[in-house]
Parts: C-alpha cells; structure tokens; sequence
C-alpha cells in the first residue's frame, strides 16, 4: 500500500477517481459508473391481449374390446 503524505490536499468531487500517476502528480479521472444515483423505472401501461374464442375440441370415441 502506499503511504499518505498530507490530508485534504484537494477537494474531491464525486463521480471521479483520483490517483498519482509516474510523475507524482495527482490525477482526476471521470469514473464510469459513478457519482449518479439511477432513476427509477417507469412503469408501462399493461395492454389488453386480444382473445380468440375457439371452438372446444371433439372428443375422441374409444371402443372398448370385447372379452372373449
């Protein structure tokens, strides 16, 4: 780990990431994903399938075998 030489040197600001780079300088780089909070998902209005009414299925005749 590195070792801290002074506090509050800097004012940091949120959504980006400090670092010091080969130099020693101290560097600011805008993270990705930071700094936002997300917002929050909007709903969709449900839409109404359309019903097919179909005819019911015949049902199938099942001779029954004789005993012998």
């Amino acid at each position: 780990m590195g070792k801290i030489l002074k506090k509050n040197v800097i004012t940091r600001k949120k959504g980006y990431l400090y670092y010091v780079d080969g130099k020693g300088n101290v560097c600011e780089a805008k993270m990705a994903r930071g700094g936002k909070k997300k917002k929050k998902a909007v709903k969709k209005k449900a839409v109404k399938k359309r019903v097919v009414k179909r005819k019911p299925a015949k049902k199938k005749v099942v001779k029954k075998k004789k005993r012998r």
